[in-house]
């Protein structure tokens, strides 16, 4: 029941009886129907558990938002250590969020810019420092060969790059036969149907087999080492790794990032020939270019030197996906929500500096005339 107090004196109000969670949709409404500044009375109150320690907590948070005080009398001793604790535990009091204005200042695009330019800058510094930190365990690993793990090398090997075999085969497959047939449909028109042998060897061989063979890796293998090494952050495993001297960068990073260093030429050039395969077969069916005719014109016009161009850039694409997938992994924290972004972003991010740094070699190879 409540009472009301004079007029010069605090209003109150008087709970009775047990505050548990039984009873708790009966003593919310008592208490959301009394004045937000009224003193609670739990004199009589025979039995209080968290519940409802916490529903008085609450009434007295919402008192305080409006600018009130809530003062709870008569509690026990226990009582009151309840309500402390239950108080002590609650989140802290969120405001409203603002309304978003319609028009921003100069000045409040000027502030957004730069704390976006400031994000930017130290997540490239949080990046170089952990790669600083790879090269740095790398050499350590080198002057002591006993304290890396090769069993955690070959099992990686085998995740990210045999497993990976079928589907970067059938990916070249199919980009030869894509090109052939938009090369033949081309270069029909002015007789020239079998430099669709050159336009097929020389993309595949120095651009796109690698290129898309680190795209597909990228989308694979940085993702999975993010979410297996994110999985172990929000399990607090590699705090317990450096509790007991255990160094997670030897541990994890290395091996995967060796593994992909040593794999990833391999899979392009098995998505070279795949592509080749692929583009023979179908300028045999479209252009009558049998596949004795397609191999002379291949090793007639075409040089080693393209193939090796291509596969050059694997192990620096390697090093990219395997760092980008660990770092992001890192950043994990302790939540699942935390372990699907840093995933997606493992993905964008390292097919985006795939892309780039690819353009770079290109850039690089037509300046030297390579």
């Amino acid at each position: 029941m409540a009472t009301e107090a004079t007029d010069h004196a605090p209003r109150a109000i008087a709970l009775a009886g047990p505050i548990t969670l039984a009873s708790l949709p009966d003593t919310r409404t008592r208490l959301d129907a009394a004045p937000r500044g009224a003193v609670l009375d739990l004199s009589a109150v025979t039995a209080l558990d968290t519940a409802g320690a916490w529903l008085v907590a609450r009434h007295r948070e919402n008192a305080r938002d409006n600018g009130q005080t809530a003062t709870v009398t008569g509690a026990s001793a226990a009582q009151t250590l309840l309500l402390e604790t239950v108080e002590a535990a609650m989140p802290p009091a969120q405001g409203r969020p603002s309304p978003r204005r319609l028009h921003h200042s100069a000045t409040d695009l000027l502030a957004e810019l730069g704390t976006a330019v400031s994000s930017l800058a130290g997540g490239f510094a949080n990046a170089f420092g952990f790669l600083g930190l790879v090269v740095m365990r790398l050499a350590w690993t080198v002057l002591r060969p006993s304290r890396f793990r090769v069993t955690a090398l070959v099992h990686h090997m085998h995740q990210a790059g045999l497993n990976a075999v079928p589907i970067v085969a059938l990916m070249g497959f199919l980009i030869g036969i894509v090109l052939a047939f938009q090369g033949a449909s081309q270069l029909r028109q002015f007789g020239a149907e079998v430099f669709v042998v050159d336009l097929i060897a020389i993309s595949i061989l120095r651009e796109l087999g690698i290129l898309l063979t680190a795209i597909i890796v990228a989308g694979r293998s940085a993702s999975a080492f993010t979410a297996s090494i994110g999985a172990m952050k929000m399990r607090e495993e590699i705090d317990a790794m450096r509790v007991l001297g255990l160094d997670p960068i030897e541990l994890l990073v290395l091996p995967r990032v060796l593994a992909l260093v040593i794999l990833l030429p391999v899979l392009g050039f098995i998505a070279n020939m795949a592509g080749l395969i692929g583009g023979g077969l179908m300028a045999w069916t479209q252009l009558g270019i049998s596949p004795g005719m397609f191999r002379t014109q291949l090793l007639s016009n075409t040089d080693v030197s393209h193939l090796l161009i291509g596969l050059s850039r694997a192990p620096v694409f390697a090093v990219i996906i395997g760092l980008v997938g660990c770092h992001q992994g890192m950043q994990v924290e302790g939540n699942s929500e935390s372990l699907g972004y840093q995933t997606s972003r493992s993905v964008v991010v390292a097919i985006f500096l795939v892309i780039v740094v690819d353009a770079l070699f290109s850039i690089f190879f037509a300046t030297w005339g390579i």
